[in-house]
């Protein structure tokens, strides 16, 4: 029963941010009430092993959508194969001012500028605590908006100490455009140093809880040839384990004339998918089988998801496709693989 089309209008016609509250509440309601389970069909397995993890199916909820871990369960009801939360951040910060998230339904399209609003990474580890949910669970850490750049690999190793134990895999997140200067973090001299030092403490974290948790790199859409290069050569060097292709671009070529176009922050949806898939298949060619390729941006059909697994992703997440397709799209992605 797909009730999405039905309830869109009513939520499009909310401002976005409530709009986003307003539905997790629901789908939050929906699971508690156990109506989740007569909503939502029951999506087949397609099983597939990547990072060494077995996820149910290869469609996963992309992070930004529960920063807060506040709706895992309601989440997975949907019938995903896995579900990345964040981007959180070693102390809650609110975020940039309202307005920052802004729909362009002519495009298929969402501008944000959140700048990791979230409660911090203590709040986000209770509320995994208090899942049921046992299925393939990401944690995207980040940043500090306040902490110096020269600092960075301090707030994303505290990250990565407080998630090990929770997290099947962790994300690390140098590409979301609403944080200062974040970016800089995939150049030259300072990606390599920030690799290096996630790296070494990954492997003393395994040896410390006896557990191996993989590390995935997000990475932006902005990249030229030259740029994705010299990342997947780091990636193959230090051995990290996947990577998540691409978070959202600061172009605007695509909207251009659009009202909203000079709005700034992250455009997601349907005008990423062109960069989103070049980047992916940069990358494979790249890294040649050897790290799993998740792919992020501009999935809003089941063929969007067949383009990024044939351009050489193991993994789909949905972010944008969720808000102009609704549940649906996990079922209709899925079935057609």
């Amino acid at each position: 029963m797909n009730l999405y089309p039905l309830l869109r209008p009513l939520l499009f016609s909310l401002d976005p941010e409530t709009a986003h509250e307003v539905t997790l509440k629901l789908l939050k309601a929906a699971y508690i009430s156990g109506l989740s389970k007569l909503v939502y069909p029951k999506i087949d397995d397609k099983p597939v092993n990547v990072m060494g993890l077995n996820f149910k199916n290869p469609v996963g909820l992309a992070a930004g959508l529960d920063k807060n871990g506040d709706y895992i369960n309601a989440l997975a009801a949907l019938g995903f194969g896995f579900v990345e939360i964040g981007t959180v951040t070693p102390r809650p910060q609110p975020g940039n001012p309202k307005p920052r998230l802004f729909r362009l339904p002519e495009h298929q399209a969402i501008i944000n500028r959140m700048g990791f609003n979230n409660l911090g990474i203590d709040h986000l580890l209770d509320q995994v605590k208090q899942s049921r949910y046992t299925g393939i669970l990401g944690i995207n850490i980040g940043k500090n908006f306040d902490t110096p750049i020269e600092n960075a690999a301090d707030d994303y190793l505290i990250g990565l100490r407080k998630a090990y134990t929770s997290a099947s895999y962790i994300t690390i997140n140098i590409s979301s455009p609403n944080t200062k200067n974040l970016r800089q973090l995939q150049q030259g001299d300072e990606i390599k140093s920030l690799i290096a030092a996630l790296k070494e403490e990954q492997l003393k974290l395994q040896q410390q809880y006896g557990n191996y948790v993989p590390l995935a790199l997000k990475i932006a859409p902005d990249l030229n040839a030259d740029e994705v290069s010299h990342i997947a050569k780091l990636l193959l060097e230090f051995e990290i384990d996947g990577v998540i292709a691409t978070n959202t671009t600061i172009a605007r070529d695509k909207i251009a004339g659009h009202p909203l176009a000079d709005e700034a922050g992250g455009l997601s949806g349907a005008p990423v998918k062109e960069q989103s898939t070049f980047v992916v298949r940069s990358l494979a060619a790249e890294l040649n089988g050897k790290i799993p390729i998740i792919a992020a941006g501009g999935v809003l059909c089941a063929a969007d998801a067949q383009e990024k697994l044939a351009a050489g992703a193991s993994l789909v997440q949905i972010y944008s496709g969720l808000i102009y397709r609704g549940p649906q799209l996990i079922e209709d992605i899925v079935k057609s693989l």
